[in-house]
């Protein structure tokens, strides 16, 4: 099982983060300032970093330039509010591998985080890929199947059809499908949950999610 550390001081967003991660079969640390980040990513322990800029105690800039000066080569994706041209070319000049602007939808990340950390997981990785019944979905290859049948889906049809797998037989309210799907930052009175389903169901079956009146969602 692949290891994150997460290097960032807004503690709704590692809330956000570590339930996300987690759900998706990875394990998380959490380090919310830079001096506690660069010992921890120094360890050699993790498998990728997530490393917000505006650290106290010391940026992740710095932290950044410290690890790869040090050697340390562990893919790293840098998260920030900012998104001015200048800080998105320091961040990868500096050694990161990947760069996310703040607000963030959490689908957009775990499609990066499995980009860089995949070459390390085997394409065999039964984990790799999630099965009930007839329908699998491969994370991997970004691959969906209704039985044998491969099945085109948007990348944010996918996001949906995951959370759906890895929660089947629960109930999913809309905020906190918005939350798996959308990110951290969203608005809970939109209707773009539905939509979603709406086009989800049509392309897997319309007799697969199920509503359930006043509540939300559930897989059959």
């Amino acid at each position: 099982m692949s290891r994150i550390l997460i290097a960032e001081d807004d503690t709704r967003i590692i809330a956000f983060l570590e339930k996300g991660l987690r759900a998706a079969g990875y394990t998380t640390t959490d380090a919310t300032d830079g001096e506690t980040a660069l010992m921890l990513a120094r360890s050699g322990a993790f498998d990728l970093v997530i490393l917000d800029i505006g650290l106290p105690r010391m940026d992740g800039f710095t932290v950044l330039e410290r690890l790869r000066g040090e050697g340390v080569r562990t893919p790293v994706i840098v998260l920030t509010a900012r998104d001015s041209v200048t800080d998105t070319v320091a961040g990868l000049e500096g050694g990161a591998n990947d760069y996310v602007s703040k607000p963030f939808q959490f689908a957009e990340l775990l499609a990066r985080i499995r980009l860089r950390i995949g070459d390390s997981n085997s394409a065999a990785d039964p984990a790799a890929v999630i099965r009930d019944g007839d329908m699998a979905l491969d994370l991997r290859a970004r691959r969906a199947e209704i039985a044998g049948e491969s099945v085109d889906l948007t990348s944010r049809e996918f996001a949906l059809f995951e959370v759906f797998l890895r929660h089947r037989g629960q109930v999913l309210s809309r905020e906190q499908i918005l939350g798996h799907v959308w990110g951290y930052d969203f608005d809970p009175a939109s209707n773009v949950v539905d939509v979603y389903v709406r086009a989800l169901r049509n392309k897997i079956g319309g007799d697969r999610v199920e509503t359930i009146r006043g509540a939300g969602y559930r897989l059959r």
